[in-house]
């Protein structure tokens, strides 16, 4: 499971910063490490110097093999509830992905099998 991380000009990219994201990464997701290809994220801080509520975006983008990629937005006051409200948003947006991939309506619905004396009954 490759995992990309990239920060704007407000939020400095520390080794700190990327051992921690792999790690929640790692740990959240571990489960389903075998169908996911590739995490991108990308923090930024929308108002810099400026500060102010729920400033801090982190955006996730999570590959998965033979899905198109699922892409998840979180604001927050500071880095870490940015990334772990974009986690748990993730998490319900793969799950969701993945039961539908894994156990797929039909397309055609399923007729009852109809009552012969009431074809006849119809002729």
């Amino acid at each position: 499971m490759n995992i990309e991380i990239r920060t704007d000009k407000n939020i400095q990219n520390s080794e700190r910063l990327i051992t921690y994201i792999r790690a929640e990464l790692n740990q959240e997701f571990q489960r389903h490490s075998e169908r996911i290809t590739h995490f991108s994220v990308h923090l930024s801080d929308e108002n810099g110097d400026k500060g102010g509520d729920d400033d801090i975006k982190c955006m996730i983008e999570a590959r998965l093999a033979g899905v198109k990629p699922v892409v998840v937005n979180n604001r927050g006051h500071n880095v870490d509830t940015a990334i772990h409200g974009a986690i748990d948003r993730l998490k319900r947006s793969l799950e969701h992905v993945i039961e539908k991939k894994d156990n797929p309506r039909s397309s055609q619905p399923v007729l009852a099998d109809s009552d012969e004396e009431g074809e006849e009954a119809y002729e």
